[in-house]
């Protein structure tokens, strides 16, 4: 694959001529969209009219709903999808001039999302970044879980196919046992119910296991129990609802913070 040229005249952060790129939180359901916007996100993101996007569809719902003029908006689509020829047309449209937004498709962008690519190229043409506030289900569910909020690590995607799966599994819980570290990652959500059977049929009965479902949604379901706990109670129903795994590995030390919690005696 080609490498993009980043050679470009830094601007001084702060100066007058500093081109801007806001990180634009998109609501996690469309129940609820205008609830949690505070003035600030929509002062920052009102008067702009260019913007790279995840989603084309949700991006234009929530725009609407913040009484942007859609016909005079210019958008660009990172995705999954793109390759390096889409990531080098879009740098040279958001180096051609003006402010720029970007949005995930849900959630906080350049978490779990393409645009940390985007991001990495307005720092080196400097380019102020700014994160506005808003959701994100990763930070909501370390929230929600109740395990370790003081050391925790998101680690995307695990492996679809067995045995790789069952392998990081087993590698993460460790690396949670070794560090007392709260581990969290996600599946696809037509995937979550092989993720599970894999998690609940690997992990130590003592480990313990956050299931966050349908974050900010009417369905919301957050549980936590030990692995042992799951393997004795009807499994959740997972599929197809978008959902965030946490676990924790418990020591001695965790193990006194959770008393109560993962005792499969």
């Amino acid at each position: 694959m080609k490498m993009l040229s980043f050679h470009k005249q830094r601007l001084r952060p702060g100066s007058m001529q500093t081109r801007k790129l806001f990180l634009i939180p998109v609501d996690l359901t469309s129940e609820h969209a205008l609830d949690w916007i505070g003035a600030s996100l929509r002062n920052a993101v009102s008067p702009l009219r260019r913007f790279v996007v995840e989603h084309p569809k949700s991006a234009r719902r929530f725009l609407k709903s913040l009484d942007l003029p859609l016909q005079e908006l210019e958008m660009e689509v990172l995705d999954e999808h793109s390759k390096g020829a889409d990531l080098g047309r879009i740098t040279r449209w958001m180096d051609s001039g003006g402010d720029i937004g970007l949005m995930s498709e849900a959630g906080c962008p350049a978490i779990a999302d393409p645009g940390a690519q985007l991001v990495k190229h307005a720092h080196r043409i400097g380019m102020q970044v700014i994160p506005l506030v808003g959701p994100s289900s990763i930070v909501l569910a370390v929230m929600a879980s109740g395990l370790n909020g003081q050391r925790f690590a998101f680690n995307g995607y695990l492996p679809q196919a067995s045995p790789a799966r069952e392998i990081r599994i087993r590698e993460l819980e460790n690396r949670s046992r070794d560090f007392d570290q709260t581990e969290v990652f996600i599946e696809a959500p037509y995937r979550n119910d092989a993720l599970y059977k894999a998690i609940v049929s690997t992990c130590n009965p003592a480990t313990l296991l956050c299931l966050a479902s349908d974050l900010n949604s009417a369905t919301e379901e957050i549980r936590m129990q030990s692995v042992g706990e799951w393997q004795n109670t009807a499994p959740p129903r997972l599929h197809k609802r978008p959902t965030v795994f946490l676990l924790l590995a418990l020591t001695p030390r965790s193990a006194n913070r959770h008393a109560g919690a993962g005792d499969t005696h």
